[in-house]
């Protein structure tokens, strides 16, 4: 969202809905801007939602919402939120590539909710940008783009372009704009007529500390978990792990079992698979360049583990077997 916008008021805000868009990430964005408009009493914002067609997008929880225009009617706009989710890239069109770069000639401030980061980088348009993604999405990203500066903070706002992690760091985001647009204090107004507690900066973190992730205080394990998902495409040995938290390997497996009911060999490949998972589900990488990514040595073994942890295989996630969840 453009934060050196200097025209009349309603500041217009567009939507791109991809099919299978975040309706959190939409709604968490949009309705800071309805009450900053309600409690300021005046229209500070406006929205428009798009579509490739014009037509109805379903969300990726299932429901459906209209849409005011297709892209072909839209020729300017201040800014730009595109809404995606799962495979982005696969509603990438050659109209759709050509429009965005319109747009953004035009002076258009291009911004990613979610995984909207995707499709913008694949069109080129986050060269020496850095952006901020979900943290689920950040390793996929990195595979697909590796040129492209990425943070796990929760949202980036620039002068011409911005993205978020999604989730409630939409409405983060989007209470950082009210605040320096219009003012702190109709920004926590905003904030707490949605009981959001405090407004999070960027630097917030994405994800609850480990600590209470793993729901342990044991500082071998939190620091022994760290490594492991420090360490995911060349991993760490058993030893190495333990060393560097200071136990034996022995000690390490007694812990891993006492604080998280498995053994740190069997916590390990389960962060490699579900990494793996991701990257095949939101990447077009080769099945082996995935495998490799996180740490298997191969095709194999990959799939045989993949298997074993998921019941289907790698290449069922690309052959329209599989359904993400």
């Amino acid at each position: 969202m453009r934060l050196d916008y200097q025209g009349p008021l309603p500041e217009m805000v567009g939507f791109l809905l991809l099919p299978q868009f975040s309706m959190m990430a939409f709604f968490a964005a949009v309705e800071p801007l309805r009450i900053a408009n309600r409690i300021a009493d005046r229209p500070l914002f406006d929205w428009t939602l798009i579509s490739a067609d014009g037509g109805p997008v379903t969300a990726s929880n299932g429901m459906t919402l209209m849409v005011d225009q297709s892209t072909g009617q839209v020729h300017h706009l201040p800014s730009l939120a595109v809404c995606s989710g799962f495979t982005p890239e696969a509603h990438l069109t050659r109209p759709l590539m050509a429009w965005l770069h319109q747009l953004d000639q035009a002076g258009c401030c291009l911004g990613g909710i979610d995984t909207g980061a995707f499709l913008l980088a694949s069109t080129g348009l986050l060269t020496h940008e850095r952006v901020a993604l979900h943290w689920e999405s950040l390793p996929a990203f990195r595979e697909r783009f590796p040129g492209i500066e990425t943070t796990d903070e929760l949202y980036e706002l620039g002068e011409r372009r911005f993205s978020c992690a999604g989730g409630a760091a939409a409405m983060d985001m989007a209470l950082e704009v009210i605040a320096r647009r219009h003012g702190v204090k109709l920004a926590i107004d905003v904030s707490e007529q949605l009981i959001h507690d405090r407004i999070r900066t960027r630097s917030d973190q994405q994800r609850t500390a480990l600590v209470k992730r793993l729901s342990t205080h044991n500082r071998h394990v939190v620091e022994a978990v760290a490594l492991m998902e420090q360490n995911i495409e060349e991993p760490l040995s058993l030893e190495e792990v333990a060393s560097r938290v200071e136990v034996s390997v022995r000690q390490l497996q007694r812990l891993f079992e006492q604080e998280l009911s498995m053994t740190p060999r069997q916590w390990y490949l389960q962060l490699r698979v579900k990494r793996a998972r991701r990257l095949l589900v939101e990447t077009d990488l080769a099945v082996l360049a995935v495998g490799l990514a996180c740490g298997f040595s191969s095709s194999s073994s990959f799939a045989r583990t993949f298997r074993a942890h998921y019941g289907y295989s790698p290449r069922a996630v690309r052959t329209g077997d599989f359904q993400p969840s």
